[in-house]
């Protein structure tokens, strides 16, 4: 039987998600966890691998079981053997030909930017951060220029793995709540640091630093000496991912803004 796994992980207390020989990844307690409930060896695979540092609201994982369990038993009971930082939200019996990586048809990560002069206290491994004012709109302007399908090597690490740096932009959209700015792209895949270089772009836009055109001469020039910096992983987080409806699957958890920073004024 194949099972499904949704799972929301704190990613400051790991070096990522996948398993290290001298490092801890997400992926080694999800399996030793899985492994306890089951009462056999369990191995995960998961729809997107996530950086040291790096959050996720909704990953996705598929692993196969002959252990009779309920679906709310696979999650109460994974909920039991795994650490503080990492929590099963949902657990589905899926067909034997899903995969939660190649399944997939899209992806949505958000990076969370705190501007604001204070540095952050409460929200320190969660969000990014940055003192300069920032202007919203003027963000939102520039990443609409990267909208579609596109060679994306400006904002590809250079030790990505991907075979082609072709990927196809859905949505992004950059705004402002509060003290907080919100980047949040939803594309077919992902490249390695595309967001966090993406929103190192933004963010030298936002400032005034570049004027708006630049994000599209940096996606034209498909050179990621061509870019800005690579913004820190604390901000970001893989929000959801996206797969045929007829599997019954979460997609997105909306609550992310609200579990990862301090209330604003108006809302105490």
């Amino acid at each position: 039987m194949r099972i499904a796994l949704g799972l929301e992980y704190d990613g400051s207390a790991f070096s990522g998600w996948q398993s290290q020989a001298h490092a801890h990844g997400v992926q080694t307690s999800v399996e030793a966890a899985l492994s306890e409930v089951a009462n056999h060896a369990v191995t995960v695979t998961a729809a997107g691998r996530t950086d040291a540092g790096v959050h996720a609201a909704m990953q996705v994982v598929h692993f196969d079981s002959d252990s009779v369990r309920t679906e709310r038993g696979w999650v109460l009971g994974t909920n039991t053997h795994l650490p503080p930082q990492v929590s099963a939200l949902w657990a589905r019996v899926v067909p034997e030909a899903f995969h939660a990586r190649y399944s997939a048809f899209a992806r949505r990560y958000r990076y969370l930017i705190l501007n604001r002069v204070p540095r952050p206290a409460l929200a320190a491994q969660r969000v990014a951060w940055v003192r300069d004012p920032l202007d919203a709109e003027r963000m939102h302007e520039a990443a609409q220029l990267l909208l579609g399908e596109h060679d994306f090597s400006s904002f590809r690490a250079a030790e990505c793995q991907a075979r082609t740096p072709m990927r196809y932009m859905h949505e992004i959209t950059v705004e402002r709540h509060g003290e907080l700015v919100v980047l949040s792209v939803l594309a077919n895949a992902f490249l390695h640091h595309m967001v966090r270089n993406i929103a190192g772009v933004l963010i030298a836009i936002g400032t005034g630093e570049r004027p708006v055109r630049w994000a599209r001469d940096v996606l034209e020039a498909r050179d990621r000496t061509q870019g800005g910096i690579t913004a820190p992983a604390a901000g970001l987080y893989l929000a959801g991912v996206r797969y045929s409806p007829n599997l019954g699957l979460p997609s997105e958890d909306a609550q992310i803004l609200g579990a990862s920073c301090p209330p604003q004024p108006d809302q105490v």
